[in-house]
């Protein structure tokens, strides 16, 4: 990006510049804005080269706007403690069986004493090894897993649990540091990259128990599911991508690769790739876990959370990584909890009429509803206020392009090998023409979304919907409200070729595969456990067969 600017900007290219924006001007008013507009530059230049001159790594800097989820009033649910449904089957014969099984049945099996961690953990990297190669879901393995599995089991012979995920598998997103492994991004201007310390996230999965098998696929610089190294497959339908850009997490978590995986969203990358994967997604409120150590991209969007093969493994896996930390300084100190068991009858959950049945949406997304009333839950209709949801994602694209500015400015952003109108590179340059007198008053749009979202959950304890179709996955993103993908049914269709932000393409004239689909639901800020009782008890009364046929 060449960074000189001319001392002179002349009327015509300010009334260019109008065009643009999609605003208007009188000669006169250019003429004045011509006669000032140089200092302006100047000071964005200065503030860019200072940045340049001294290595200044602006990302690692929060923003001095934090963005708070809780508005005025707000009430955090009383703590309680976590309680979740006992697993008490005996362990399978199969090793597939035990590779598909919930993380809450392996870890009674591992409690039991007929399950060994380093057993479980080489039963997954056979299956790494054998699939991997098609699927493209791991990145990176951790060389050290058995070691730290054999003193687990060395550990558990002398009675010494390390914690409530003793011997657990996982693999982590390649956006999150780990000490001494490799976390590049997916990008290929990252390959290399080496932390020198784990995240937050890691750290307290490893202080749990937990085994880190790897480092999962990531579309690069969490969009997508195109990684410097391919594109991550959906394993019900390997002709296709795994959708992004938690896209490793979810395919691998699918296919029976790990016990569970970590994923992060910022506008869909936790329920898009797990919608596509037949996964089990969990986006906790915004604050909730500290991201200290993991990549930034929209520091007022960013959110991480597990994915997993039921609602419980969710629940126990963000008890674990539930908090925050000083060095996170948008993160909220919070206790987690609940009764899962909880039987949903008598819960009031709403639902968006324009949503189940416009555009995008499928019986399967109508037919949830049914399931709800049949459990006793009590439906309510809901009326959104109709607002330019959409305009919303311009705050994403600002925040973005202001994290990897460095990118854009050195070119560097060439070497990405996504390169079309809706990819990264043209994204970050497109956004250095957004208005920053509409990014204030975007801001405005985003609190007016709060507040109608806050007004509406007076009516319900949950909502329910499509999961990609109607304006929800945007708009409880930038409200951080909490999200459960929850897998509910299949659908046959063509190949699906291209994701982004404006939605999904598919191949016509194409052969159709049987492959998942999902239905979103959404809790009230930092109070999850409503919204996954129903979850789980909408799990057990579909039981779906969620294992991908193939090798």
């Amino acid at each position: 990006m060449d960074q000189t600017v001319r001392p002179v900007v002349t009327a015509q290219e300010i009334e260019a510049a109008e065009r643009v924006l999609g605003i208007g001007y009188t000669p006169a008013e250019r003429s004045l804005i011509a006669a000032g507009i140089a200092e302006q530059i100047g000071l964005a230049m200065a503030r860019r080269a200072y940045a340049s001159a001294h290595h200044a790594d602006d990302a690692a800097i929060a923003p001095a706007t934090l963005f708070d989820p809780r508005l005025p009033g707000f009430t955090a649910p009383a703590a309680m403690p976590l309680t979740l449904p006992l697993a008490t089957t005996p362990l399978p014969e199969s090793d597939a069986d035990i590779a598909f099984a919930p993380i809450i049945e392996q870890i009674g099996w591992i409690r039991a004493g007929s399950l060994t961690a380093v057993r479980l953990t080489s039963l997954y990297l056979e299956r790494i090894a054998a699939q991997n190669p098609r699927l493209l879901c791991y990145a990176r393995l951790n060389p050290g897993a058995l070691d730290e599995a054999a003193r687990l089991d060395a550990r558990a012979a002398r009675g010494d649990w390390a914690g409530p995920l003793h011997g657990i598998p996982y693999a982590c997103k390649d956006i999150i540091d780990t000490a001494g492994l490799a976390t590049d991004f997916g990008a290929e201007p990252y390959q290399g990259r080496l932390p020198a310390t784990d995240a937050v996230v890691v750290r307290r999965l490893r202080d749990a128990g937990a085994i880190l098998l790897g480092k999962s696929t990531v579309g690069a610089l969490a969009y997508g599911d195109l990684w410097h190294g391919g594109r991550t497959r959906n394993p019900w339908n390997p002709e296709e991508g795994s959708s992004g850009s938690s896209a490793g997490s979810a395919a691998a978590t699918a296919a029976g690769l790990c016990g569970f995986a970590l994923g992060t969203e910022t506008y869909g990358s936790i329920v898009s790739p797990s919608t596509r994967c037949g996964a089990v997604g969990l986006r906790p409120s915004f604050g909730r876990i500290a991201r200290t150590g993991v990549m930034a991209l929209c520091p007022s969007l960013d959110k991480i959370g597990p994915i997993a093969r039921s609602v419980a493994d969710c629940a126990l896996i963000l008890s674990v990584i539930n908090g925050a930390d000083q060095q996170d300084v948008a993160s909220i100190a919070l206790p987690f909890g609940g009764d899962l068991t909880r039987d949903p009858a008598g819960l009031r959950v709403g639902y968006f009429p324009a949503d189940v049945q416009g555009d995008g949406s499928l019986d399967q997304d109508r037919a949830i509803l049914d399931h709800c009333r049949a459990l006793g839950a009590t439906l309510v209709a809901l009326h959104r206020p109709d607002l330019p949801y959409d305009s919303l994602t311009s705050i994403l694209m600002a925040e973005a392009a202001a994290t990897f500015e460095p990118l854009t400015l050195s070119d560097r952003d060439d070497m990405l090998t996504w390169q079309d109108v809706d990819a990264w590179p043209n994204q970050f340059r497109m956004a250095r023409l957004l208005s920053a007198v509409d990014h204030i008053q975007l801001d405005r749009l985003r609190r007016r979304v709060m507040l109608a979202m806050d007004l509406l959950f007076t009516e319900v304890d949950v909502m329910i919907g499509p999961s990609l179709a109607g304006p929800m996955l945007g708009i409880t993103n930038f409200t951080g409200h909490p999200c459960l993908c929850l897998p509910s049914g299949f659908i046959d269709t063509p190949s699906r070729i291209a994701d982004t932000l404006a939605g999904t393409r598919t191949a016509t004239d194409a052969a159709t595969h049987h492959v998942p689909h999902s239905t979103c639901l959404w809790g009230r800020l930092f109070d999850e456990a409503p919204m996954l009782a129903l979850g789980r008890a909408l799990e057990a009364r579909l039981a779906l067969d969620l294992r991908p046929q193939g090798p």
